[in-house]
């Protein structure tokens, strides 16, 4: 996707070139246990159940569409990432993938730390209950306001992001009596290999202060001459949905180098690092990513010989998997509205939600899956394409896919990997509802965040 693209958006309805597509699935009733969540299988009736509750009744109890949520499945990945790096490191789960008060609970539970960028997810985060010294407040423009919240109620850091903002907080944490523990974010010129709006490492970008012309060593200088700020360390953060590993690498030593100079100009060895996140999930069966302990030994290899050629002590690590904990634990739960097969093309299957539960496909050009999960069908595949309910033809869920010939509207179908990004980036276009989050475990299934409803609407329309 380019930024000199047509303004309404790509071709996207043009003739489908022979051989573009792969062959479809050999059996299109398999849910592929990359994609889908732990608990989900299918019954003896061919109906997907996920925690033990068939599809049909979570549909007919919450309607549709509905974000379902495997909280046994948000635990076992909480509990791998903290395991993978034991006590000597820090995981931060970023709240911005998805973010609620049952969630803030399941991390306290899971001594799982919390990385917030807004106001309000620090509410969310402190009326949860989470100690706010394993909070870390991030964001490229925190507003005053916000900043004083943090600082008040003793969040563990704050990063920084830009000269200003290096300012604003030492001046509002002295204010208050304090002295504030921050992270200097930088920007070490790495380009990810990830979609241009997710990678945030390459200089030409909003986040963090550039390492080139030593603009991040006179941010820290600063930082060190401030009363109110305490610096404990460096944090970098090259992008999103990333599988190559050599990125962390590169950007690694481009932040202990800064480290090194740090010590030998100012005799401070700072001992924290911060990673960041990015590391990405199964969205289909292609995607091959990497299991948290494999993560967590590449990187702290990876920063111990850096540290271990340049002299210093190896810091402390910190981590922020927000996608790679909650993208995989949901799918979104939709009802067939039409089938329309267009002769030569494909076939568009229209659902009762679209891009305002799931703008990461128009934004991103994002690859999802899809099953029919209300039954079982030997059906021959047809090429699809799953479309929203919304006044636009971007308004793409899963942009190919094969279903099964016999689909039919009523029938339910379900969107995996559907965790992270959607409900946090939901929308009310066309005044659509944002759906409910269900989350089930263990036969139970309870709404965590409720389906919105007119009056919500309403309540806010003051003209």
């Amino acid at each position: 996707m380019s930024r000199s693209a047509h303004p309404a958006g790509p071709r996207h309805a043009d003739v489908v070139p022979e051989g573009h597509y792969s062959a479809p699935p050999a059996d299109l009733n398999a849910l592929d246990t990359k994609v889908w969540a732990h608990t989900v299988g299918r019954d003896a009736d061919g109906v997907v159940t996920v925690g033990g509750i068939d599809v049909k009744r979570l549909a007919e109890e919450f309607g549709t569409p509905a974000y379902i949520l495997d909280e046994e499945d948000f635990r076992i990945r909480a509990r791998a990432w903290r395991t993978a790096f034991g006590h000597d490191a820090d995981v931060f789960y970023a709240g911005k993938a998805f973010l609620s008060r049952a969630v803030v609970r399941w991390l306290h539970e899971e001594g799982l730390n919390l990385d917030v960028c807004s106001g309000g997810e620090l509410a969310t985060a402190l009326s949860a209950g989470m100690p706010a010294e394993r909070i870390a407040f991030h964001g490229n423009n925190k507003s005053a306001g916000e900043i004083e919240r943090a600082v008040r109620a003793g969040v563990g850091r704050i990063v920084l992001d830009s000269f200003q903002e290096i300012v604003r907080v030492a001046h509002l944490a002295q204010s208050l009596g304090k002295r504030q523990q921050v992270q200097i974010r930088v920007t070490v010129g790495v380009e990810a290999h990830t979609h241009e709006f997710i990678a945030t490492a390459h200089e030409d970008q909003k986040f963090g202060i550039p390492l080139a012309g030593g603009q991040a060593a006179e941010a820290v200088r600063r930082a060190l001459q401030l009363d109110g700020l305490e610096v404990i360390g460096i944090h970098s953060h090259i992008g999103s949905q990333i599988f190559d590993m050599s990125g962390f690498e590169v950007a690694a030593h481009r932040v202990v180098g800064l480290l090194k100079d740090i010590r030998d100009e100012h005799g401070v060895e700072l001992p924290e690092i911060d990673l960041g996140g990015g590391l990405g999930i199964a969205y289909t069966s292609d995607d091959d990513p990497r299991e948290p302990h494999e993560i967590a030994k590449a990187l702290t290899e990876i920063v111990s010989r850096a540290c271990d050629a340049a002299r210093l002590r190896t810091p402390r690590i910190s981590v922020e998997p927000g996608r790679a904990i909650v993208g995989p634990t949901a799918f979104t739960l939709y009802e067939v509205g039409t089938v329309k097969p267009l002769d030569g093309l494909r076939t568009y299957v229209s659902v009762d939600g679209g891009m305002s539960d799931n703008i990461r496909t128009a934004l991103y050009d994002a690859e999802y899956s899809v099953a029919l999960v209300s039954r079982t069908s030997g059906a021959a595949p047809m090429l699809c394409r799953v479309v929203g309910k919304h006044c636009e033809s971007g308004d793409i869920v899963v942009k190919d896919a094969f279903l099964p010939a016999d689909l039919a509207p009523g029938d339910l179908i379900a969107v995996p990997a559907t965790g992270a990004y959607c409900r946090s980036m939901a929308s009310n276009y066309n005044h659509v509802l944002r759906p409910p989050v269900v989350a089930v475990r263990d036969g139970e299934a309870r709404v965590i965040v409720r389906r919105e409803t007119e009056e919500d609407l309403l309540r806010l329309d003051v003209g």
